[in-house]
């Protein structure tokens, strides 16, 4: 049978990229998946592609900033579904500065989206797990929110905060039978390295004791792994899944 039969799944920033991959993967895995992003084509797009692989799917347009969206798209997949038993955060963004040239705003937006988004999402899923007595939290940190990396102090930031929040929901929500994981990628073949010159881009792969990038599906193997109850003495863990990577 299927690792993820019936569950229901809520994937933020699914319409592309490891939330894309995700997405699909939760499908094949038999899961119900939400797919959860701000494109509303990108959304249905992504929930067709969910569909055709015999997948149960709904799409919704979120953006994880905006706390009233979220709390609604969260009663509407509890009124349909009622549970909800799967939420992966993957929705992020980079806005990439030096310390000494990063704008207030390239700041504020990134912090918003990747930590203020992840803790709107969880906070609005966690008493339905409660009420459940079982449910999945899988944060999307980064080998960046482990090590840090030159120009990126926002994103750093955002990414280490993940794992603050996934170290203490593990500890709060673990008694209620709740599991709160955290994925943290290397360099992933994805449109967010798309401002990254080819350059960069060759001198990543040559630090990746792997010798490459990884791929979109080799991370979205692992949101599944720690989703289903193979997992199910996993929690409060940080897994790096980058070929080795150290920043």
């Amino acid at each position: 049978m299927p690792r993820l039969q019936n569950k229901v799944s809520l994937i933020t920033g699914a319409a592309q990229g490891i939330g894309l991959a995700t997405a699909r993967r939760f499908a094949q895995e038999g899961a119900i998946v939400i797919v959860c992003d701000i494109k509303p084509e990108a959304v249905e797009d992504a929930t067709r592609q969910c569909q055709a692989l015999g997948a149960q799917a709904a799409g919704f347009v979120l953006d994880v900033t905006d706390r009233a969206r979220v709390d609604e798209v969260v009663k509407q997949v509890l009124d349909r579904f009622g549970r909800i038993d799967v939420l992966v955060n993957n929705a992020g963004i980079t806005q990439d500065a030096r310390l000494q040239k990063m704008t207030l705003e390239q700041f504020d937006r990134v912090i918003d989206v990747n930590l203020r988004g992840v803790f709107h999402c969880s906070q609005a899923v966690a008493d339905a797990m409660v009420r459940q007595g079982s449910g999945v939290i899988l944060n999307a940190s980064s080998v960046v929110g482990v090590y840090g990396n030159f120009g990126q102090t926002n994103y750093a930031a955002s990414k280490f905060g993940v794992i603050g929040f996934t170290k203490t929901w593990s500890r709060e929500l673990g008694p209620k039978g709740i599991r709160v994981n955290a994925v943290a990628p290397g360099f992933v073949a994805t449109p967010i390295l798309g401002t990254i010159p080819d350059k960069v881009i060759a001198e990543l792969e040559h630090r990746v004791p792997l010798g490459r990038l990884g791929q979109p599906e080799e991370i979205a193997s692992v949101y599944a792994f720690l989703a289903s109850d193979d997992a199910s003495y996993v929690n409060g863990a940080v897994l790096e899944v980058s070929g080795g990577l150290v920043v």
